[in-house]
Formats: C-alpha cells, sequence, structure tokens
C-alpha cells in the first residue's frame, strides 16, 4: 500500500540530500519559512480569520492586527514558541511524554494557563464526528500506551507513514482540553524532522479533506495516510523549488 507515494517520496528526498548542505543563512531563512506556513495554516485549520501576511506581521514585527481577536494573537505566538520548541528537541531520538506536554503548555498558554500542559480531567465533544473521545479517566492510559507503541512504529515505518499514523493516534484520543490539533500536526512534524524529512503543512483550502479522511481513519486510516503523504510530496517539490 502506498507504493506510488513511498517511491516518489524517496525519489524526491534523494533530490533533496543531493542539495544539503545549505549554508547558516539559508538554513535559518527556510526556518522562519516554515514557523510562518505552518503557524498560519495550522491555525487557519482550526478556524483562524488571520492571513499568512498577517501571522508574519505578528512573528516578525510583533505588531497587532486591527479588527483581529486577542486570542487569536495569542494563538500565533504560542504556535511560534512551539515551533522553536521542536526544532530544539529534535536531535532527541523519538518524542517524551514531558516534551508533548511543553509543546502543548507552549501552544494553549497563552489562552488558557490554567489548562495548558496538562491532561484533560472533563468531557469533550466534536460537532460534526460520530466518534466519541476517550473518558477523562481514560486519558491517561492510552497516552501512556502511545508513547509505548512509538518505538515499534518508528522501527517498523516509514517516516512518513509513522508520522502520519503517530498523528492520527494522538488526535483520536484528543487529551488536551484544546490544541490537540495544533499539537498533533507540530507532533507529526517533529518526527518528519527526527527523521531528516521536511517540515509538511496542510493548506487550509483542504481542511474538508484533511477532515472528512481523518474522520474516516476511525474505520480505515488509508484514505488519511494517502493523504499526508500527498501534502509532503507538494512540501517535498515547493522546498526544491526555493532552493534550486
Amino acid at each position: 500500500m502506498f507504493a506510488n507515494e513511498l517511491k516518489k517520496i524517496d525519489d524526491l528526498q534523494n533530490e533533496i540530500k543531493s542539495l544539503r548542505p545549505l549554508d547558516e543563512d539559508e538554513i535559518l531563512q527556510l526556518k522562519e519559512y516554515y514557523r510562518i506556513g505552518l503557524t498560519y495554516s495550522s491555525n487557519a485549520l482550526e478556524g483562524s480569520s488571520l492571513t499568512e501576511s498577517e501571522t508574519k506581521v505578528i512573528i516578525e514585527d510583533g505588531l497587532t492586527i486591527g479588527g483581529k481577536s486577542i486570542k487569536e494573537h495569542m494563538e500565533v505566538l504560542g504556535h511560534s514558541e512551539a515551533f522553536s520548541f521542536i526544532h530544539d528537541i529534535a536531535s532527541s531520538e523519538l518524542l517524551s511524554e514531558e516534551d508533548l506536554l511543553k509543546i502543548h503548555s507552549l501552544v494553549y498558554g497563552r489562552v488558557d494557563k490554567d489548562q495548558a500542559g496538562i491532561y484533560r480531567d472533563k468531557r469533550i465533544f466534536l460537532s460534526g464526528s460520530k466518534y466519541s473521545f476517550p473518558k477523562p479517566a481514560e486519558v491517561q492510559p492510552l497516552m501512556t500506551e502511545f508513547f509505548n507503541k512509538l518505538p515499534a512504529m518508528k522501527k517498523e515505518l516509514h517516516p512518513v507513514v509513522f508520522a502520519a499514523q503517530a498523528h492520527k493516534e494522538f488526535v483520536f484520543i484528543h487529551p488536551f482540553v484544546d490544541g490537540n490539533g495544533r499539537v498533533g500536526r507540530l507532533l507529526m512534524n517533529l518526527l518528519l524532522i527526527q527523521a531528516g524529512h521536511l517540515i509538511t503543512i496542510i493548506p487550509p483550502v483542504l481542511r474538508s479533506e484533511y477532515i472528512a479522511s481523518l474522520e474516516k481513519a476511525h474505520t480505515d486510516d488509508s484514505d488519511f495516510v494517502s493523504f499526508i503523504l500527498r501534502c509532503h510530496i507538494e512540501a517535498q517539490k515547493e522546498y526544491l523549488r526555493l532552493v534550486r
């Protein structure tokens, strides 16, 4: 399964490797390019009205955008900090529970500091889905199981499939009161970076396909994994356009 997509990914990855190493200034510029792109897209997928250019102004210039909510500004700053953090820990072999809680603390801390970086103690519901999330008492055992499964998943799966599967498993647990989607996408990208792969951005224009494939993944995750693989291929092509 996914043989064509994975061959394309591996071929493009070899092209990308042939252009490395980049110089320090190029690496810094690309990091900021992805910081803005991922922060904008991930927040937009959750309903933020900020544009990519407005996101850039908030991050790079520290300015506020007229007519936009304080919450939207805080989400940008939190995600930007979490983006820096996943790069700081990218040299570690995998993802620890402490790291995950830190990511959520950064993403959500400016929005609700009391709920940031801790697992939820209340039930949550998602409109439009026929599947319910685990009860609060089930969250910690499920997260322990999640972290215990990661090493075997990493060993058995292609890196991009592994990242997609980890994202899916995480959002099905939905361990936090809010911010699960953003954290799930940061988690996915941390695993990609650790494997030497590129940041993968899910364009807001594909939000419906993304949500529909995640919903279907409760019974068959092939469409969701294929969706992430295609997004990754587009990320690889974009990188090659940028650096050539």
